[in-house]
């Protein structure tokens, strides 16, 4: 980053070729296919306008997904106004569960957690990020994120525990 703040263009496609793969694919999950790609350009729009305001001491990983995620937030607000979670967008889209198989559907569990202990679980699980950097991206202490964690481990078990027949 601080070749990138000096104004290195190489410096910044190499953070991008290194981060475009796990964010883009973050940024589906969150967001769908078809707009994934506009929200990711903003991100990266973000990074290199703040460049020469990012603090050396920290990580960049970290750092990008707390732009990430704010843009997805942003960009939920802007076009579905109504939905306040993702829980909501699904249950708009496909309100009746298809159990076509014993697969966990793990789109859908994650879907029911709150949304605070949901971005905890992404951030962790799908993009693998230590507790030290959720507190990070999400600006809450580390203790916040082990229980938000171990409340969303335990409310999905009982949705799995729920879904499967006895």
């Amino acid at each position: 980053m601080a070749a990138v703040a000096d104004g290195s263009d190489s410096a910044f496609a190499e953070l991008l070729r290194r981060y475009e793969r796990p964010l883009a694919g973050f940024l589906r999950r969150q967001v769908g296919d078809a707009d994934a790609e506009d929200v990711f350009q903003e991100v990266w729009l973000r990074v290199a306008r703040r460049a020469s305001s990012f603090d050396r001491s920290r990580r960049f990983k970290p750092w990008v997904y707390r732009i990430a995620l704010n843009e997805v937030r942003s960009w939920w607000a802007r076009t579905r106004p109504e939905i306040r979670s993702t829980a909501d967008a699904i249950e708009l889209a496909d309100p009746s569960p298809s159990p076509t198989s014993d697969a966990v559907d793990v789109e859908r569990l994650l879907a029911t957690l709150p949304v605070e202990q949901r971005e905890v679980m992404v951030l962790r699980y799908q993009l693998d990020l230590s507790e030290a950097e959720i507190a990070e991206v999400l600006g809450v202490p580390r203790g916040t994120v082990k229980s938000r964690a171990h409340a969303a481990l335990s409310s999905l078990s009982q949705h799995v525990r729920a879904e499967r027949p006895h």
